[in-house]
């Protein structure tokens, strides 16, 4: 699932169109049909993008969750806040920078426009890796242990990812290529002028996979064996549904120079580490041993009162 050349023009000019003022966005085969602003309202001559609030919005939620779920790890709600304040800013810039890396000759004559995050351009897989980095770093400086805190941000992640997927709804992004299916989506066009041809809506795809991924946690937590479990998890699940997504994709993020989509190379790797790593603890008793959870961290409820 590499692209050609014209994927990678095609997948530009989508991002270029990302400005959705007065938008239609039409599922003929649904019969639902949507008029919409990327602008949610302004204060004074500020624009406030819906972008931005959905985005705001799934990382409150992931927030408490996080703090809900914290005990059942052994971890205090005050330190799972205390590493968000480090993990989110740290995060958010890896992702900017991580996407502009690979989309220089946008950004290369008008670099005012790499701070400009509002019209969107965050890459999920920088945001991710910058993130692990903190979380690691940090726990590491205050002598907590930062497998569990993984574990615990392994589970509340996914759903600020499945609500941030909506915000490149209302940016008209992250879509993908032709298709007749049902539920095709059709950017410019109501339902009277739709046509039999649309776009796969991959963002509301990617936001599904995650939001099943968060309950396959959840569940799954209460099983856990090792310290470490449900990261290894995490990166394994998301990895595996990122991979045949971004194949999907006409606005991919390509390594420079090839038809090789970063993002499959990254899930592809996410994936071996995840669900490698996973096999090979779960299952090698020399392995798991020196990772195995306090039993005071298993005997937590307090995240299901």
């Amino acid at each position: 699932m590499v692209g050609t050349g014209r994927d990678i023009a095609v997948g530009r000019r989508a991002a270029e169109g990302g400005n959705c003022l007065n938008q239609i966005v039409s599922f003929p085969g649904l019969g639902l049909e949507f008029h919409f602003s990327n602008v949610a309202f302004s204060i004074g001559a500020k624009p406030i993008y819906w972008y931005g609030i959905v985005i705001a919005l799934g990382v409150v939620l992931s927030a408490w969750y996080a703090c809900r779920r914290a005990p059942r790890f052994g971890m205090r709600a005050d330190d799972v806040l205390d590493v968000l304040l480090v993990f989110l800013p740290v995060g958010i810039v890896c992702a900017r920078l991580y996407y502009v890396a690979f989309e220089w000759e946008q950004y290369r004559d008008n670099p005012a426009e790499i701070i400009a995050i509002w019209h969107g351009g965050l890459a999920i897989y920088g945001g991710l890796i910058g993130g692990l980095i903190a979380i690691i770093v940090y726990c590491r400086a205050k002598k907590l242990d930062c497998m569990d805190m993984l574990d615990v941000y392994a589970g509340a992640v996914p759903i600020g990812q499945a609500l941030g997927r909506w915000g490149n709804f209302f940016n008209c992004e992250a879509f993908g290529r032709q298709t007749s299916l049902p539920w095709r989506m059709v950017i410019g066009k109501g339902l009277d002028e739709a046509g039999q041809f649309g776009n796969h809506p991959t963002f509301f795809y990617e936001s599904a996979w995650n939001a099943v991924g968060v309950l396959l946690l959840y569940l799954y937590s209460k099983k856990r064996k090792y310290r470490g479990e449900m990261v290894l998890l995490y990166f394994g699940w998301y990895g595996l549904g990122r991979f045949f997504i971004e194949g999907l994709r006409t606005d991919s993020l390509y390594l420079w120079g090839t038809d090789f989509r970063v993002s499959q190379i990254v899930a592809l790797i996410s994936v071996l580490i995840g669900f490698g790593g996973f096999v090979l603890n779960r299952f090698l008793p020399f392995l798991r041993n020196v990772s195995e959870p306090d039993a005071t961290n298993q005997n937590h409820t307090e995240e299901s009162k």
